[in-house]
């Protein structure tokens, strides 16, 4: 890999510990090998930093789980994760957190307090399929406004999710919570928030692509997806009009750096695309660059 594009700034992977793994249960651990062919494997906490620095990697993280727990837990849960942010921002550049709208003011709290214990990017995460709530319903207004007043990035996850495939009736999990047309709802009612649409939105790529250019205070993430399953219309976008809004995720530890930075390597794309990608546009995106290690 050429030096001008060598570091990488995940904007969505999960822990990899025992303790924050985003997988709580046997049944669910068993579906990661079903669905994305991976094995279970627990790091410690230096071990899955580790594992980024070997990679040149600084990770913003997705501590999904704990958003329908009490608060009190989910605070510890918060402290447990920015305690090892502080200490190895070399491979923790931050965290998303995502919250249940349906108890909105000890959630903003929350995230009020998030924001202030100085272990790196801390932003919203808006999961429209496992909340049961779309994002453009207003029961999420309070949390795109206490995001905008802070001047912080909402993610919006789009498209497929893992979580619920192949159990009967998908565990509950409406698709159409995470289709493009939510996300183009609230960019409409907060132009002035940043949004970061995240995953690729199959099977609705071709509906986020037009929502990505009419609206421009909206960027895209691909984690959970390698670039080869990209579709055609997807990859030309990258090559051209989106180069500077599309960055780089990974979804470890159900998927890992090395091979999906070898499959970028070899989609054929220009190293200055490649080096948007993966470092610069998120970097500029989040404020996060070399001199925030």
């Amino acid at each position: 890999m050429s030096g001008s594009f060598m570091r990488i700034l995940d904007c969505h992977s999960h822990w990899g510990t025992e303790r924050g793994y985003l997988f709580r249960t046997p049944e669910a651990l068993a579906r990661q090998e079903a669905i994305w062919r991976t094995k279970v494997e627990y790091f410690t906490e230096d071990g899955m930093c580790d594992e980024f620095v070997r990679h040149d990697t600084r990770a913003i993280l997705d501590l999904s789980y704990p958003k329908f727990w009490p608060i009190e837990r989910m605070r510890e849960e918060h402290d447990y994760a920015f305690d090892l942010a502080r200490r190895r921002p070399d491979a923790i550049a931050g965290h998303w957190l995502q919250f249940d709208p349906r108890r909105a003011y000890e959630s903003i709290k929350e995230f009020e307090r998030a924001l202030g214990a100085g272990a790196g990017f801390v932003g919203l995460c808006v999961n429209g399929q496992v909340t049961g709530v779309p994002p453009s319903d207003p029961r999420w207004d309070v949390f795109y406004q206490a995001a905008q007043a802070a001047g912080t990035p909402v993610m919006i996850l789009t498209g497929l999710t893992g979580i619920g495939q192949g159990l009967p009736g998908g565990d509950g999990i409406e698709l159409d919570n995470g289709h493009p047309r939510h996300i183009d709802h609230v960019a409409a009612r907060y132009p002035g928030l940043r949004i970061l649409a995240a995953r690729p939105a199959w099977p609705w790529q071709d509906e986020m692509l037009a929502v990505l250019l009419h609206k421009p205070n909206v960027s895209y993430e691909l984690h959970g997806w390698g670039p080869r399953r990209y579709s055609p219309e997807l990859r030309k976008a990258i090559a051209t009009w989106l180069q500077d809004r599309v960055m780089f995720g990974c979804d470890f530890p159900v998927l890992r750096h090395a091979k999906l930075i070898e499959d970028w390597q070899r989609m054929g794309f220009e190293e200055e695309i490649l080096a948007k990608v993966l470092h610069r546009n998120a970097e500029r995106y989040f404020g996060l660059g070399e001199e925030t290690r």
